[in-house]
């Protein structure tokens, strides 16, 4: 389970953008504006795939990624 912080960081650094951020694993599509829902997906050993739309979205996913690796979260980025 990550820490804290690394939840409250992801979902912070997420909502400074507007594009759809958001965090597919195991059949569940989780948003990553929603601390709740980091809360109850976010387990270190899983793999997450990203997936941004929107203006920003080249910000947002590159955003996301650094917060993802300074934590120890193992992510892809969708093509």
């Amino acid at each position: 389970m990550p820490n804290n912080a690394a939840v409250v960081e992801i979902a912070q650094t997420a909502s400074k953008f507007t594009s759809s951020i958001v965090l597919h694993s195991e059949n569940k599509y989780i948003d990553v504006k929603s601390i709740l829902g980091l809360f109850t997906t976010l387990v270190g050993s899983h793999s997450y795939e990203l997936h941004v739309h929107g203006p920003d979205a080249e910000e947002a996913q590159k955003a996301i990624v650094e917060v993802f690796q300074k934590h120890g979260l193992h992510i892809s980025v969708a093509t």
